[in-house]
C-alpha cells in the first residue's frame, strides 16, 4: 500500500509532480525562442510600423487593415528567425526590453524611464480619439506623441542595462 504524500514543507520538492518541472521547462524554451526570434531587426523594426497602421485603420474605418495589423502584431515576434547577430540597435531594444522584464522593473509607474509610459496613456487616448472623430492633425500630432514616448522609453532601458547584444558567430567547420 502506498504511504500518504508528505505533508512535511521540506519533502515537498521530492513529492512534486514531474510535469510542472516539464511544463515549466517548456514554457522557458518557449519564451527564449520568442524573444530570440524577437531579437531579429526586421521583427523589431516592422512591429515599429505597426502603431501608425493601426491610427490608419481607425481613421479610416478600416476592419480589414485593423484587423490584420493586429494580427500582425500578435505573430510578428515569432515571424522572423533568430537574428545571426544582435549588435544591432533595433535588436538591442528587445534584448534590453527582455533583460528590464525579467529583472521586474515593470513598464509603468513613477521613476524614469517608467513614467514615460504612464505619461503614453493619455497621448494614446488622445490618437485614438483623434482617429475615431477623423482630426487628421489630432490624429498624426498624437501617433508621433506615442511613438516620440516609445522611443524615448526603449531608448533609456537599452542605456540602463547597458545591452550590446552580439556579433557575428563563428562559422562552424564543415568536417
Amino acid at each position: 500500500m502506498d504511504s500518504p504524500p508528505s505533508t512535511d514543507p521540506a519533502g515537498s520538492a521530492t513529492d512534486s509532480d514531474p510535469t510542472d518541472s516539464d511544463a515549466s521547462g517548456l514554457r522557458d524554451r518557449f519564451e527564449a525562442a520568442f524573444w530570440e526570434r524577437h531579437a531579429n531587426p526586421w521583427s523589431a523594426g516592422t512591429r515599429i510600423l505597426v502603431y501608425p497602421v493601426l491610427m490608419y485603420a481607425v481613421y479610416r474605418r478600416d476592419r480589414r487593415l485593423f484587423l490584420a495589423a493586429v494580427a500582425f502584431t500578435a505573430v510578428n515576434p515569432v515571424l522572423f528567425p533568430r537574428p545571426a547577430r544582435t549588435d544591432n540597435y533595433l535588436s538591442r531594444i528587445v534584448l534590453a526590453e527582455r533583460e528590464w522584464l525579467d529583472a521586474e522593473r515593470g513598464t509603468m509607474g513613477l521613476d524614469y524611464p517608467n513614467v514615460l509610459n504612464v505619461l503614453n496613456v493619455p497621448v494614446t487616448l488622445y490618437a485614438f480619439v483623434s482617429a475615431i472623430r477623423r482630426r487628421p492633425v489630432g490624429t498624426l500630432l498624437g501617433t508621433l506623441g506615442v511613438m516620440a514616448l516609445k522611443f524615448w522609453w526603449v531608448d533609456a532601458i537599452v542605456k540602463e542595462t547597458g545591452v550590446t547584444g552580439r556579433g557575428p558567430e563563428e562559422p562552424e567547420s564543415a568536417e
